[in-house]
């Protein structure tokens, strides 16, 4: 019984060697070649996918937080508001190519009587405006509260703001409409097919009175555009001063993304 037994037992490992040994060939002879695309550490990557025989590795972005300077909202007409942040990116090569952003107004309980979402993005040391226009509110908000989301930085090269130039600014009234007119010159070497106008007018002592948003396709080079934006309403104070600031969808321009994020296609952004 026992020489019986040591045989079975011969017999079942001798088995188990067999297919063990069968099974790490043919794994062998079938298993896929290293890429720089199979997720993997392998090869000599430092990495997965990266470093090594295959791209470098990124290098990890630490990138401080964007800034929030100024939030307000303002009576738009017929129980309409409008919306506004002014936001800062502190970091001076790392750009946020997208982030979510939603304004809530509130009422004096917290409760949440209209909101919108949308996304943006940010240059690096750049100062701008989002506005947001026409949220339905019945009830006179309190407040207004605005967050940021979802930031995606990016590194970039070397990087020079495009130079897109406000000349000839002006304010009226007329028939108890108020008017502003202007010239937008792209003084930059890119071609942009949008840019969007944002406009803020302020009182005296610097409180946003009025919000307003005007867009411009197809700007080349050096070109120069007039534009004029009409409020078909009375506002309840005077306007002191006219704020507009410029900016050009950078992420639809070739050239650009070429010069600024070499690495990067275009599409990544969609």
């Amino acid at each position: 019984m026992t020489n019986r037994k040591t045989k079975r037992l011969i017999v079942i490992c001798a088995y188990i060697v067999f297919f063990g040994v069968l099974g790490a060939l043919i794994y062998y002879v079938f298993e896929p070649a290293a890429t720089c695309t199979d997720g993997k550490k392998n090869q000599s990557e430092n990495g997965i996918d990266c470093g090594g025989v295959c791209a470098p590795c990124k290098e990890e972005i630490r990138a401080q937080d964007i800034r929030i300077d100024e939030k307000y909202f303002v009576y738009g007409n017929k129980n309409q508001f409008d919306v506004m942040a002014a936001i800062t990116n502190v970091n001076n090569k790392y750009g946020a190519v997208k982030f979510n952003y939603e304004f809530q107004l509130l009422d004096q309980a917290g409760n949440v009587l209209e909101k919108r979402a949308g996304t943006s993005f940010v240059l690096p040391d750049e100062s701008k405006y989002i506005v947001e226009l026409n949220l339905h509110s019945s009830i006179n908000p309190y407040r207004l509260n605005f967050e940021i989301q979802d930031v995606q930085w990016e590194e970039f090269l070397e990087y020079a703001e495009p130079k897109l130039s406000i000349y000839q600014k002006n304010y009226y009234e007329e028939f108890e409409k108020n008017i502003v007119t202007g010239l937008l010159r792209n003084e930059s070497n890119f071609d942009f097919n949008f840019i969007e106008l944002v406009m803020i007018l302020r009182d005296a002592n610097g409180k946003p009175v009025a919000l307003g948003k005007s867009e411009m396709r197809t700007i080349k080079s050096q070109e120069e555009r007039d534009f004029k934006l009409i409020w078909p309403y009375k506002f309840s104070e005077n306007v002191a001063n006219v704020d507009i600031k410029a900016e050009a969808n950078v992420f639809d321009s070739d050239n650009f993304i070429k010069e600024y994020l070499p690495s990067r296609q275009f599409q990544n952004y969609q």
